[in-house]
């Protein structure tokens, strides 16, 4: 075949080198990508507030035991996790701070997934009841500072991220 043009031949040295170059960027944007849909797997809470959505990270605590627990003897929690508890169904729930160290914050959720109480700044070991009087069917537990630094109140929308419905 005259005036066909012959495919140009790369070595293999040099194939070889580029595809060195490419793989570590490859494999880090497949982690990247891994971790990213590991986190958004994770349960979450949104809180819709007046200065936009805020997420948190969450633990649940959905049965006896795990509510009764709860957060107790942890030394840390991350600004952007909690803990969720669920209750079958609606109630007047009140909480206590025996056994916990961390000073936290308390958004009691309805049904209609609305803020319905907040109870700010819980002090640490006590065994006083708190709440805030009208019936919730989830309590959010955060670091103390958490409904003031994000302007959260009563009547906010809440959004379940994750959070399975068998569990809710």
């Amino acid at each position: 075949m005259e005036g066909a043009a012959s495919p140009k031949r790369i070595p293999l040295q040099t194939q070889a080198r580029v595809a060195l170059r490419i793989l570590p960027a490859a494999l880090l944007a497949s982690l990247i990508l891994i971790l990213a849909v590991a986190c958004e797997a994770r349960p979450g809470v949104t809180l819709y507030t007046q200065r936009g959505p805020v997420r948190v990270l969450v633990e649940i605590a959905n049965t006896p035991e795990a509510r009764a627990r709860g957060l107790m003897y942890r030394k840390e929690l991350p600004s952007n996790a909690g803990m969720l508890f669920v209750f079958p169904e609606e109630d007047q729930l009140e909480f206590w701070m025996k056994n916990t160290p961390l000073s936290l914050d308390m958004i009691f959720i309805g049904a209609n997934l609305e803020v319905v109480g907040i109870v700010e700044r819980a002090q640490p070991f006590t065994t006083t009841p708190r709440g805030p009087g009208v019936p919730a069917k989830y309590v959010l537990e955060v670091n103390a500072g958490f409904a003031e630094k994000h302007g959260l109140r009563v009547g906010d929308r809440v959004q379940l991220d994750g959070v399975p419905a068998a569990v809710r």
